[in-house]
């Protein structure tokens, strides 16, 4: 069975909401998918793994950094902030097999709010050497959200694409 690993960073659990989607559309189509928070995301991969879609919110047009991560944590109520994906991919190895795929949640899709998916896709090509099979972005109506309307749905239906192309790999 054709296994997938979502890894993500999530503050105000929107991003999360995301994961959760393309999970259940990977699944629906036949494959094995867990969701992981990035604190909790193991340091090796499995050399079984298929895909790995990696998930984090848009903070300063890019990767949330240690100071938006604080200030995240803050304002969402929780405790420190851990290394967010940046940090995750700059010690983890992920094997030459495994397809990866990043998302983001973003306020707007325009090329001034920036994307956390492509500076993900950036991240594993400099680090890994890997090109992103699939970057996507999904839309919060304020930056502790909610969702935009529509957006569960759009991102279990990419769960879905995703999971027909890792099964056709």
């Amino acid at each position: 069975m054709t296994k997938a690993l979502i890894v993500v960073e999530s503050y105000f659990g929107n991003t999360r909401a995301i994961a959760e989607a393309v999970a259940a559309g990977l699944i629906e189509g036949g494959v094995d998918a867990q969701v992981v928070d990035v604190s909790q995301a193991p340091s090796a991969l499995p050399a079984d793994l298929d895909l790995l879609v990696l998930g984090a919110p848009t903070h300063n047009r890019g990767l949330p950094t240690a100071t938006s991560q604080a200030k995240a944590c803050e304002q969402a109520g929780s405790g420190e902030a851990s290394h967010g994906i940046g940090g995750w991919l700059e010690t983890t190895a992920i094997p030459a097999s495994t397809g990866a795929a990043a998302f983001d949640t973003v306020i707007s899709k325009g090329w001034l709010s920036g994307s956390a998916a492509k500076a993900i896709a950036k991240a594993l090509q400099r680090h890994q050497g890997r090109r992103t099979v699939s970057v996507r972005s999904f839309v919060v109506t304020a930056s502790k959200g909610p969702l935009a309307d529509g957006e569960k749905t759009d991102a279990h239906s990419w769960g879905r694409e995703l999971a027909a192309s890792a099964n056709a790999r």
